[in-house]
C-alpha cells in the first residue's frame, strides 16, 4: 500500500508559527537581508532599492512582496511610486525562538573553558622574566 504524497500547507492564519516561518523563509535569501539592510538607514522607493542588484526591478519587488508578508517591511503606494520601510519588529520573535537553543551552545561554551582551564593547569608553570627599568 502506497502512502499518499506529503505536500506543504501554507499556513491560512496568522499563528506565532505562521509568521515565525514567514521571517524565517523571508531571511533566508541573501537578496531580501541586503534589501534589510538597506532599509535599516532609511525608507528608500522601490526603484531606488532595486539599482544595487544586477536583477530585474520585477524580481526586486517580489522579494519585497516576501518581506511584506513577513511583516519586516511595510510598502505605501502613491499612484505608481512605492516607498518602504523597516519595520524589524517580527525579527524580535525569531531571535526570541533562537534564544531558547542558546543553552545548548552555551553547554558547549562551558564545557570549552572547562577543558581550557584543565590544560592550563596541567602545563608546567613557566618562569616569568620581568625587566628593570634604568
Amino acid at each position: 500500500m502506497a502512502l499518499p504524497a506529503v505536500r506543504p500547507v501554507e499556513p491560512t492564519e496568522d499563528t506565532e508559527e505562521a509568521l515565525l516561518d514567514r521571517v524565517f523563509f523571508a531571511l533566508s535569501d541573501p537578496v531580501r537581508r541586503a534589501i534589510m539592510w538597506r532599509l535599516d538607514e532609511g525608507a528608500l522607493l522601490v526603484s531606488e532599492l532595486a539599482a544595487p542588484f544586477d536583477i530585474s526591478l520585477q524580481a526586486v519587488s517580489r522579494h519585497i512582496q516576501v518581506l511584506v508578508r513577513a511583516g519586516l517591511v511595510r510598502q505605501e503606494r502613491s499612484g505608481r511610486v512605492s516607498r518602504c520601510s523597516l519595520d524589524a519588529g517580527p525579527i524580535l520573535s525569531a531571535a526570541l525562538w533562537l534564544n531558547h537553543y542558546s543553552k545548548y551552545w552555551q553547554a558547549q561554551f562551558d564545557l570549552l573553558a572547562a577543558s581550557l582551564a584543565e590544560i592550563d593547569q596541567r602545563r608546567p608553570a613557566k618562569r616569568r622574566r620581568t625587566r628593570s627599568t634604568k
